[in-house]
């Protein structure tokens, strides 16, 4: 039977959530955090998205908070009974001065598997961002499952970007040829958006031998990487997150 449930997250800048609500397999957990933020912890409390699966989580980084999401666990995109593809749904607003980061773990296509992921972002003009995502395309020796995610992110009410990637069967041809993955398995993105920027772009350069770094106007700039292995993939978004985004 498939299941549909929301998370919900506020912070404030008092360091308060006044709203942290857990669904389903979405379980939110406050846990300690170095330095200035709050930090919320999504710990995974059952096997999920399964085919069919409607899950989201909703964020609001009120005036002034600083927050950090980060995760217990990778997210197992897994087959069900369900024909119907699983939906995994990301709303976030970050308001005048927050500073949101959003770092969970990776995400695996399981074989068999059929996911479409969304994340949709509004920052105020002053907002901070750091947001990561990694698709892992199938557990270790196996092929991927069919998964689609699109990234959008308005600044001001403005675009700044819109990306769809897709993987698996289904796909268009040539995801996983020498123009895009060149056999690779692991594949992420960093986003910072950061109004500093403004006055010092980020320069187009490539990061290691299959990753690049380019500058978007909003102002931002976008890490795109691919690797053989989540851990490889790890290691070059953690470079540039600390190069790009010390705040």
């Amino acid at each position: 039977m498939s299941l549909s449930a929301t998370a919900r997250i506020a912070a404030t800048a008092d360091g308060g959530l006044p709203l942290l609500v857990s669904d389903g397999p979405l379980a939110l957990r406050r846990t300690r955090a170095a330095g200035p933020y709050t930090r919320v912890t999504v710990v995974g409390a059952m096997s999920a998205p399964l085919g069919g699966d409607r899950l989201a989580i909703e964020t609001e980084v009120r005036d002034g908070a600083r927050l950090l999401v980060d995760a217990a666990a990778a997210t197992l995109a897994l087959p069900g009974r369900s024909s119907e593809p699983a939906a995994y749904d990301v709303r976030i607003s970050v308001g005048e001065e927050g500073v949101l980061r959003w770092l969970p773990e990776q995400l695996v296509s399981v074989h068999g598997s059929d996911l479409r992921m969304r994340t949709t972002v509004e920052l105020a003009p002053t907002a901070r961002l750091v947001l990561r995502e990694e698709q892992i395309l199938g557990r270790h020796g196996e092929p991927p499952g069919t998964l689609v995610t699109r990234l959008t992110v308005r600044r001001a009410g403005r675009p700044l970007l819109d990306q769809e990637l897709a993987f698996g069967p289904g796909a268009p041809g040539g995801w996983d040829g020498g123009a895009v993955l060149g056999g690779h398995r692991a594949v992420g993105q960093l986003l910072v958006v950061e109004p500093a920027f403004t006055a010092k772009p980020v320069e187009s350069r490539s990061i290691g031998e299959h990753a690049v770094v380019a500058p978007l106007s909003g102002p931002a700039a976008l890490v795109t990487a691919v690797a053989p292995d989540a851990l490889a993939l790890r290691g070059v978004l953690d470079a540039a997150l600390a190069e790009l985004a010390p705040f």
